[in-house]
C-alpha cells in the first residue's frame, strides 16, 4: 500500500522546472532568417529554356493583377528536379533576385528531429514569416529529407512534418505573394500528395548542361581570371561533355591554382589540361610505390586499354598514363569530341571491348588474372545488365525487366550478361593477338616515359590497327 502511494505522489508531482527548461531548450525552432538575393537570371550561364519558364513566374509575382484578371490561378509551388551541381539553388535565388522577393533557404534536414512535433512546428513557423515577409520564396533544397513517400513503417515524426507542409501549401489564399521552390535529385521518392497540381504546379528538370551551356558557364567562371591567348574555351567545353557547372566552375579553379604553383602571370592551356586530369583522375601520386613487376602489369593493362580503344574508334584518346592518380593505378583519358545522347549496340558491345582490353592484355601477356581490372569489370556489369535489362539489346527481346520480374528472371538476366561480356571477351583477346607488336610497343613506351599523348600512340603504331 505504501509503495502504491508514492507511485501516485511521484506521478502528481510536476516535471520539475530544471527538466522542462532542458526539453524547451532541445525543442526551440530556429526562426529561418530571410535574405535578399542580388543574384539575377544574368547570372545563370545558358540554360535558356528552364529561364524563360521562370521568366513566367517572376512576371506572376510581380505583376499578379493581370493573371487573377483572366482568371488564371499563380502558381504554388515549383519543384526543380535533375543530378547535383547543376544550379538548381542558383536558379531559386535567381528568382528571389529578379522579384526583389524575400529568400527563405532551407534543407528538408532541418525539419526532421527526434522529437515529435519538432519538424511541423519548424513548418509552421517558416511559413509564417514568409507571409508576413511577402512577397517571399521559401527554397527548400533536399525536399525529398522531408517529402518522402509516406509507408506503414514510416517515421511518425517524419510523416507529421510532411503533414504539416501539405497543409501550409493548401493555406495559400489567391492572394498570398509566397512561391515555394523545392529541389531533388531524386523525384521518384517523392510522395504523390506532395507532386500533385495544387502544390507543385510545376515541374521544372535541370540536366547536365550541353555543350552550348558548358561553353557559356565557362566563360562565366574564366571572367574574373587572366586567361592566356592558348586557352579555347569552344575545345574545353567540347572535352567537358557529361560535367556539370560544379565540375566546370572546380576545373575553373584548378587550373587558377596551378598557374599559382607554376609562377606564371596567365592561366594557359596546358594548365587547364592539368585541371581537366585532376578533376577526372584525381590527385597525382608523385612518389609511385609500384615495383618494376607491377609496373610493367600496368603498362600492358593500359596499353590494352588504348590499343582497343583505337581499334574501335568510338572516342577519342586523349592521354595514356601509368602513373597513379586517386586510387587508380594507370588510366586512358578519352573525351568525346561531341555530346552524345544515344548509343548504339555496337557502340555498347565497343565499350565493353575497350573496358576488358586491360584484362585480356594481362592474360595474353603475363597468362594471370589480377586484381588490377576491378573497376573495368563493374562497368562492364553495369553496361551489360543495361543490355539486358533496360535496352532490349538481347536474346530476351525487345523488353525491360525490373522489380519482381528481374527477380523472377534473374538466372536468365545472369546468363544472358554473362554471354554478352564472355563474346566481348573473347572478340577482344583476337583483336590483341592480330596486334601483339603494337601491344609491346605501346607497353614499352608507356614503361620508359608513363605518360602518352594521343599524337605519341599514332606515331608509335604508324599504321591503323587490325581490327
Amino acid at each position: 500500500m505504501k509503495m502504491l502511494n508514492n507511485f501516485f505522489k511521484k506521478i502528481n508531482n510536476p516535471v520539475p522546472v530544471f527538466a522542462q527548461t532542458k526539453m524547451e531548450r532541445e525543442n526551440q525552432t530556429d526562426d529561418s532568417l530571410s535574405t535578399k538575393p542580388k543574384t539575377t537570371f544574368r547570372d545563370v550561364a545558358g540554360l535558356d529554356e528552364v529561364k524563360e519558364e521562370l521568366f513566367e513566374i517572376v512576371d506572376f509575382m510581380k505583376s499578379p493583377q493581370k493573371y487573377q484578371k483572366m482568371g488564371a490561378k499563380i502558381p504554388k509551388g515549383v519543384l526543380f528536379y535533375g543530378p547535383p551541381g547543376t544550379g538548381k539553388t542558383l536558379l531559386a535565388s535567381a528568382v528571389a533576385g529578379e522579384t526583389n522577393s524575400s529568400f527563405f533557404n532551407v534543407t528538408g534536414s532541418e525539419f526532421v528531429e527526434k522529437y515529435v512535433g519538432v519538424g511541423a512546428k519548424r513548418v509552421r513557423t517558416l511559413f509564417e514569416k514568409a507571409r508576413k515577409e511577402a512577397p517571399s520564396i521559401i527554397f527548400i533544397d533536399e525536399i525529398d529529407a522531408v517529402g518522402a513517400k509516406r509507408h506503414l513503417e514510416s517515421n511518425n515524426e517524419k510523416d507529421q512534418t510532411l503533414n504539416q507542409l501539405l497543409v501550409e501549401m493548401d493555406g495559400f489564399n489567391k492572394d498570398s505573394n509566397v512561391l515555394i521552390i523545392g529541389a531533388t535529385n531524386r523525384l521518384d521518392l517523392l510522395d504523390e500528395a506532395l507532386l500533385r497540381p495544387g502544390r507543385f504546379d510545376r515541374h521544372i528538370h535541370i540536366g547536365a548542361p550541353n555543350y552550348h551551356t558548358r561553353f557559356e558557364i565557362l566563360k562565366v567562371h574564366t571572367d574574373d581570371k587572366p586567361i592566356d591567348k592558348s586557352v579555347n574555351l569552344e575545345l574545353l567545353a567540347k572535352k567537358t561533355h557529361g560535367f556539370n557547372g560544379a565540375h566546370l566552375s572546380n576545373i575553373a579553379n584548378e587550373a587558377a591554382i596551378f598557374a599559382v604553383r607554376d609562377d606564371s602571370e596567365y592561366i594557359t592551356a596546358e594548365h587547364f589540361d592539368k585541371a581537366l586530369e585532376r578533376v577526372i583522375a584525381g590527385l597525382e601520386s608523385k612518389n609511385s610505390s609500384l615495383v618494376e613487376k607491377e609496373k610493367k602489369i600496368v603498362a600492358y593493362h593500359e596499353a590494352g586499354h588504348a590499343l582497343v580503344s583505337d581499334i574501335v574508334g568510338i572516342c577519342p584518346i586523349q592521354k595514356i598514363s601509368i602513373i597513379p592518380r586517386g586510387q587508380a593505378l594507370g588510366y586512358v583519358l578519352q573525351l568525346p569530341d561531341e555530346d552524345r545522347y544515344i548509343y548504339t549496340r555496337d557502340e555498347l558491345v565497343g565499350k565493353i571491348k575497350i573496358l576488358l582490353a586491360g584484362k585480356a592484355s594481362e592474360e595474353l601477356i603475363f597468362n594471370h588474372k589480377s586484381t588490377g581490372a576491378k573497376d573495368d569489370l563493374k562497368k562492364v556489369t553495369e553496361i551489360a545488365n543495361q543490355m539486358v535489362c533496360e535496352y532490349g539489346m538481347s536474346n530476351l527481346g525487345f523488353m525491360t525487366i525490373d522489380g519482381n520480374d528481374k527477380t523472377f528472371l534473374c538466372d536468365k538476366v545472369q546468363k544472358e550478361a554473362n554471354r554478352i561480356v564472355e563474346s566481348c571477351y573473347k572478340e577482344t583477346l583476337e583483336m590483341l593477338k592480330d596486334n601483339l607488336e603494337d601491344l609491346h610497343s605501346v607497353s614499352k613506351f608507356l614503361f620508359e616515359k608513363e605518360t602518352m599523348t594521343h599524337e605519341e600512340l599514332k606515331d608509335l603504331i604508324g599504321k591503323e590497327a587490325v581490327n
